[in-house]
């Protein structure tokens, strides 16, 4: 049933990334992140009210760019801009879904939730200080797994995205050394490693090179029969990544529609919580009113009609009073 319904997603994408632009048309583009949920809710739209939705998953690097030129009628970054940033592009911000970055390997005899990592860990390996899958600081931590004597490939993003700034973002919170030699942010000089374009590159990456680590949207880790690793959040449980321990993560969240819902969800407290967290937000430009209405009107109906396949997808529904701060939000900005 659900391949059923993934496979008529991907069809249905093909066909609208051809549509030509009209008042039937909503044209979007940015994060890879929620791609495979926003395609879906783009299908099940269609079918329901005859509008397309074209989502051009080129990254939210490329996103802030486009809705910046006035290229698509909204972009979609998972980096969240900050007020000040707003103000000087003259855009409107919201979140439309919540969801979590996972670690995946491609490790001989290793299945998915067998590997343990340590934060301290994850920031070397990325840092280049770990080299090898059997290093004492990894063996340690599973001393029940054999481990191959093997260089660690290192996979991460090569494109501006907003996957890379939240997982960045938790990489600087957790080790200082990575703070001041790397930093985060949607694009930064890796120490080590090879590049991949959007989620999709960096699992198909994974998936063929031998001994590798990278990080992605949980969706694509699934999608791609991935293996994903055990990961130490705050309070120092090895937790599995899970629709249960994302929405532990997001349970925290205090959102601030005054600042544009600006809001990072790493390292979040909580046994449970899943600790590379993140939302994908929605980026609007002031003055183009009716556009902004009609991509309102999607996300609106998203949030009463598309929570099922949401959580299907393994992404984590807004609660129900954000939705009704988002609502409110759009209200007082005259476009719902």
């Amino acid at each position: 049933m659900f391949k059923k319904l993934f496979l008529s997603v991907l069809s249905f994408m093909f066909m609208v990334s051809f549509a030509v632009a009209g008042g039937k048309t909503i044209n979007g583009a940015g994060a890879t992140f929620p791609y495979p949920v926003y395609s879906a809710w783009a299908y099940m739209y269609y079918k329901t009210t005859g509008i397309k939705l074209n989502y051009q998953s080129i990254g939210s690097g490329g996103g802030v760019r486009q809705i910046k030129n006035r290229t698509v009628d909204f972009g979609a970054s998972d980096a969240p801009l900050t007020p000040e940033k707003l103000e000087e592009y003259k855009l409107y911000q919201f979140p439309a879904i919540i969801g979590g970055v996972v670690l995946i390997v491609n490790i001989k005899g290793v299945k998915s939730g067998q590997l343990k990592i340590s934060r301290e860990v994850l920031a070397d390996i990325f840092l280049g200080k770990i080299k090898k899958w059997n290093a004492p600081e990894i063996q340690k931590l599973n001393p029940g797994l054999k481990l191959p004597d093997a260089g660690i490939t290192v996979i991460h993003r090569s494109d501006g995205s907003g996957t890379t700034a939240i997982f960045t973002k938790f990489l600087s919170t957790v080790s200082k050394e990575w703070q001041e030699k790397v930093g985060d942010g949607k694009s930064v000089n890796w120490p080590v490693g090879i590049g991949g374009k959007g989620n999709e590159g960096v699992a198909n990456y994974v998936k063929r090179v031998r001994n590798s680590i990278g990080y992605v949207e949980f969706a694509y880790a699934k999608n791609n029969k991935l293996t994903y690793v055990l990961l130490e959040n705050r309070e120092g449980n090895f937790v599995i990544p899970s629709f249960e321990s994302f929405k532990a993560a997001a349970a925290f969240a205090n959102w601030d529609k005054d600042k544009g819902f600006y809001l990072w969800l790493v390292d979040a407290p909580g046994k449970e919580s899943w600790p590379i967290a993140g939302a994908s937000f929605i980026l609007l430009a002031k003055e183009k009113t009716e556009s902004n209405k009609k991509v309102v009107q999607f996300y609106d109906w998203t949030f009463k009609k598309g929570d099922e396949v949401a959580k299907r997808l393994i992404y984590v529904p807004l609660p129900e009073n954000l939705k009704s701060s988002i609502r409110a939000y759009w209200k007082e900005i005259g476009i719902y």
